[in-house]
C-alpha cells in the first residue's frame, strides 16, 4: 500500500526543517552569522551549513519512512503465514 502523501510532506517539510535548524545552530556556535551584512566568508559557510543540515535533515526523514514502511511490511508478511 502507498504512504499518504500527507504523511511524507510532513516528515519531508519536518526533517528539512530540522536539519536546517541544526545547521544554523552548529553556525551559531561556531560563531558565524547567517544573517550578517554582505557575504563574507563567515556568512557563506553558515549558509552552506543550513543547506548541508536540511538535506541531512530530509535524507534523515526519508530513511526513518523507509525503514517504518519495512517494519510494516514484514510484519504484515508474519502474519499471512499461518
Amino acid at each position: 500500500m502507498s504512504e499518504s502523501p500527507w504523511l511524507e510532506g510532513i516528515t519531508d517539510a519536518i526533517g528539512f526543517t530540522g536539519g536546517a535548524l541544526s545547521g544554523f545552530a552548529i553556525g551559531r556556535l561556531l560563531g558565524m552569522d547567517l544573517l550578517a551584512p554582505g557575504y563574507d566568508t563567515p556568512s557563506i559557510i553558515a549558509i552552506v551549513l543550513v543547506g548541508i543540515g536540511g538535506g541531512a535533515g530530509l535524507q534523515a526523514a526519508r530513511a526513518w519512512r523507509s525503514s517504518r514502511r519495512s517494519r510494516s511490511g514484514a510484519r504484515s508478511d508474519k502474519s499471512g503465514e499461518r
